[in-house]
């Protein structure tokens, strides 16, 4: 009989605390979302199932020497999953129709007018009492804004790793939101008129030219504000070994298998973090309502920009490609191109929506230097 009872005791189900099933629930609900909705689910599927066994009693799975705690420690801590996939993505991603048409600079800067609009959002609600956000834990949560996971993970990771988990929750969710998100608000900034406009032909970009940016990417950055290096370092170096030619293996392995095995462990130790004591408290809420806010910004004034630049400019701009400013590649372009189409079925907007989605990426990075710089 005592030996039955200390296998109860012993039990999950004996442990198990109210907030731990909610936990369980929203773990779920998470994997919900990336198996039958297809809502990022190379991220979500890892995060939801890392906070499975991060919210199952005894398990320990996510503290001390288990393998979730020494994941996040070896990886996020550091700051190396996340730059590793900079990386990836930057070997990932053709910078071709951002050369082409360099004014699409303006656009990825503008939409990231959202993550210091939150940060300022965030210290204002802190100071009127509705919210206790420290300068620090502001500026990882306005980083939500850039729609970009890789970044928010490592600028909470730096600033606020105890915000980590809703953090790159509400990243991800956003970014996985996009369709639904972007599409009124960009129709509600401009006109049917506005909507069909035709944009010219992209010129064809040398491969010097695209050897050559991602060297003088980097060095410009590093020169002039040397913490956004780590991530643009990354992200031109793997962009390098695309362009040059000359290493396609190593551009091959950090395209496939590397950035898919770091992407499994980053997801499993972001659902470290979803332990039902540190997500389930007033933050949370707080940080996924600034981080909606952030969002939906910055798509706001990338469409904004692209209006003010469709005026200025002698060649026509289609002002739907400024939300793509956000870097929620390649998936803020496509929803671009379909909400063009949807206003004419001549207009095909992707590879036009494709420079502001890479300057977008580019943009957070900066953003990210910038945070870390001053509230470190």
């Amino acid at each position: 009989m005592e030996a039955l009872q200390q296998i109860w005791q012993g039990s999950g189900l004996y442990q198990v605390t109210g907030d731990q099933i909610v936990m369980l629930g929203v773990c779920l609900g998470l994997l919900y979302l990336g198996i039958v909705r297809q809502f990022e689910p190379l991220l979500l599927i890892p995060i939801g199932f890392g906070g499975l066994l991060s919210n199952i009693p005894g398990a320990e799975i996510a503290t001390g020497d288990g393998l979730l705690h020494l994941a996040y420690v070896v990886g996020i801590e550091t700051g190396a999953f996340p730059l590793v996939i900079f990386m990836g993505v930057g070997a990932l991603t053709d910078f071709g129709p951002l050369l082409a048409n360099p004014r699409t600079l303006f656009l990825g800067a503008a939409a990231q007018f959202g993550i210091f609009a939150t940060l300022l959002g965030a210290l204002g609600l802190t100071e009127l009492g509705l919210m206790n956000f420290s300068v620090r834990e502001a500026a990882a949560i306005g980083i939500i804004g850039g729609a970009d996971g890789p970044t928010a993970i490592y600028v909470a990771g730096q600033l606020a790793p105890d915000l980590l988990g809703a953090i790159a929750v509400a990243a991800y969710s956003y970014m996985a939101l996009v369709p639904l998100i972007q599409p009124p608000i960009m129709k509600a900034l401009t006109t049917e008129a506005e909507r069909r406009t035709q944009m010219v032909q992209l010129r064809e970009v040398a491969k010097a030219e695209r050897i050559l940016f991602p060297l003088l990417l980097i060095l410009l950055v590093a020169m002039l504000l040397p913490s956004a290096a780590p991530l643009i370092g990354m992200l031109a170096f793997g962009n390098l070994m695309r362009e040059c030619g000359v290493v396609e293996r190593l551009s091959d392995t950090t395209q496939n298998a590397l950035i898919n095995i770091v992407t499994i462990f980053l997801g499993l130790a972001v659902g470290s973090k979803l332990q039902a004591e540190e997500f389930l408290v007033p933050s949370t809420l707080g940080i996924l309502i600034l981080g909606m806010i952030a969002f939906a910004i910055g798509t706001a004034s990338g469409v904004l920009m692209g209006k003010l630049l469709n005026r200025l400019s002698s060649q026509p701009i289609n002002p739907l490609i400024g939300a793509a400013g956000v870097s929620a590649v390649p998936m803020a372009a496509r929803v671009v191109n379909k909400v063009g189409l949807d206003a004419n079925p001549q207009n095909i907007l992707l590879m036009h929506a494709m420079g502001p989605n890479v300057a977008g990426v580019i943009g957070s990075a900066v953003a990210a230097g910038i945070m870390i710089m001053f509230t470190s």
